[in-house]
């Protein structure tokens, strides 16, 4: 199975890489990723705490609970705080002289706006001071098979980000196995920093096949972020030894306390 899956990869994005119409060599990089931590190094639910994007993106997310998220990352260790663009002010403000980062999603949750619109929010938040940039992945454009409009929309955005480095979401249970990696490719073409398998908002999350699939698409140039269903310290053990080098949870002080968190997707 694992040989099938690295013949699919090398057939697949030498395919795509000879249909896009700007050769990957013309994309300038994003931002590049440290590496990873291995599950052999996170032996307790504690040092999950470093891997983790805390993350609250519901729609009625007041002022008071994007403060409570960024005291709970401080206290925890957490990488990051993940929050909707009009509250990464408010983050970058409530996170400052901490060494927790703050994440603004663009796009979110469907990836179905103009490029344009997603740079200029990506070019916002970055400037409102949003660290990383979690993008949601041109869905609709993927499966009609536009990879280059796929590829362009987030190479505006990785350029849009700079110095800040983007995250691919892909919406992994909208995907077909070849469309998986087709779109890390994609992203990787496109000088994204990470992919991640989903945003929560959708039929399903992150499973252990697809970040798996994802960490042998992209190899350790990329990282790969588990995101979605993610409640537990064992959920995020599996992401970890599956390939994951970050995890997007709601969850985390739950995770990171050996706890289960509330059954929300994201």
């Amino acid at each position: 199975m694992a040989e099938d899956v690295e013949v699919l990869v090398a057939a697949v994005t030498e395919r795509i890489l000879r249909r896009l119409e700007s050769p990957r060599e013309q994309v300038p990089p994003g931002p590049r990723v440290p590496p990873r931590l291995t599950i052999e190094e996170v032996k307790t639910s504690a040092e999950l705490a470093p891997l983790i994007d805390h993350t609250l993106l519901k729609a009625d997310a007041t002022p008071g609970e994007i403060v409570t998220l960024c005291e709970e990352a401080k206290t925890h260790g957490f990488a990051t705080v993940c929050v909707n663009s009009s509250h990464v002010a408010a983050a970058a403000r409530a996170l400052a002289g901490s060494s927790v980062l703050p994440i603004a999603v663009v796009g979110f949750p469907l990836g179905a706006g103009l490029s344009l619109a997603k740079a200029c929010e990506a070019r916002e938040a970055v400037r409102l001071g949003a660290r990383e940039i979690d993008m949601v992945l041109n869905v609709g454009a993927l499966k009609a098979k536009d990879y280059a409009l796929v590829q362009r929309d987030i190479a505006e955005v990785v350029q849009a980000s700079q110095p800040s480095l983007v995250k691919v979401i892909l919406e992994t249970s909208m995907l077909t196995q070849e469309e998986k990696v087709i779109a890390c490719a994609l992203a990787k073409s496109a000088g994204a920093a990470y992919v991640k398998t989903s945003t929560g908002f959708s039929s399903a999350g992150a499973t252990v096949e697809d970040v798996a699939l994802m960490r042998r698409v992209v190899g350790e140039d990329l990282g790969v972020k588990a995101s979605g269903g993610v409640r537990t310290t064992d959920d995020a053990m599996k992401m970890v030894a599956a390939g994951a080098s970050r995890i997007g949870a709601s969850a985390s002080v739950a995770i990171v306390t050996g706890q289960k968190g509330p059954s929300t997707q994201y």
